[in-house]
């Protein structure tokens, strides 16, 4: 089996077609979408659009915390309340409520893998990695107590376990199960701006885990945003450094 797992497009249309074209060439057996599709200025409808024609071919998709900003009284800042406006221009009501509608957990078909956006039992909280607060809105992922850890995984009885919502790439084991973080399409936080995809693969019962960076045409995203929201500078900022804090929240 070979799995092409994609997470945190954020309304990035560019990145993800970049992705997809590598994606789409190492034929994966399933596309797996771990969340937060449309959140961001560089033309989320053609991205929200992408995605949807994943989940028509039968892609695996769970929900991210930006999709549960489509709930009422989903948004809690000023910034995001002006996010969910602009959005509103830009996608239909059908395509909102399909992305709040999403399943916080999915497993694949067979129930060796597992997928969450954040954890099991939030897409706001992080799996491999927790937030460790520096006050006034910044600080640092810290790597999560690993028994900790064991306590969340080892109840889900998978082979692998997915995850996104840091921005960050990994893996680890926790017994005898694959942890992977996919990274995200866009908004990096590592100053590396290429988009991000993973690839897995099972073979004679083992996993393996490619992490792909996948140049992609970041000023064509940047003047999409300049001339078509009231965000443009701050994507800019964002997609160019590939710096997540940039935006300042």
């Amino acid at each position: 089996m070979r799995l092409a797992v994609l997470s945190d497009v954020h309304g990035n249309a560019p990145a993800l077609e970049a992705v997809l074209r590598e994606l789409r060439a190492e034929s994966p057996d399933l596309v797996v979408n771990l969340g937060d599709q449309v959140e961001g200025s560089a033309d989320p409808a053609r991205a929200a659009a992408l995605q949807y024609e994943l989940a028509r071919a039968g892609a695996l998709e769970v929900r991210g915390n930006n999709e549960e900003k489509f709930w009422p009284g989903g948004r809690r800042s000023a910034l995001s309340r002006a996010y969910g406006a602009w959005l509103e221009t830009q996608l239909d009501a059908a395509t909102r409520a399909r992305l709040a509608a999403l399943p916080l957990t999915a497993r694949t078909p067979d129930g060796c893998v597992f997928a969450c956006h954040g954890t099991p039992e939030s897409a706001w909280d992080s799996l491999l990695w927790v937030w460790q607060s520096e006050g006034e809105g910044r600080g640092f992922y810290r790597a999560r107590d690993p028994r900790t850890l064991r306590a969340v995984v080892a109840p889900l009885n998978a082979e692998v376990v997915l995850c996104g919502h840091t921005h960050r790439p990994g893996a680890t084991r926790v017994g005898d199960t694959l942890v992977v973080n996919a990274g995200a399409v866009s908004d990096q936080v590592d100053g590396d701006p290429r988009a991000r995809w993973t690839l897995l693969e099972r073979c004679s019962g083992h996993w393996t885990v490619d992490f792909r960076a996948v140049e992609y045409d970041v000023e064509a995203a940047v003047r999409w945003s300049q001339s078509h929201s009231p965000f443009g500078e701050g994507e800019a900022a964002l997609l160019r450094s590939g710096t997540f804090d940039v935006r300042g929240g």
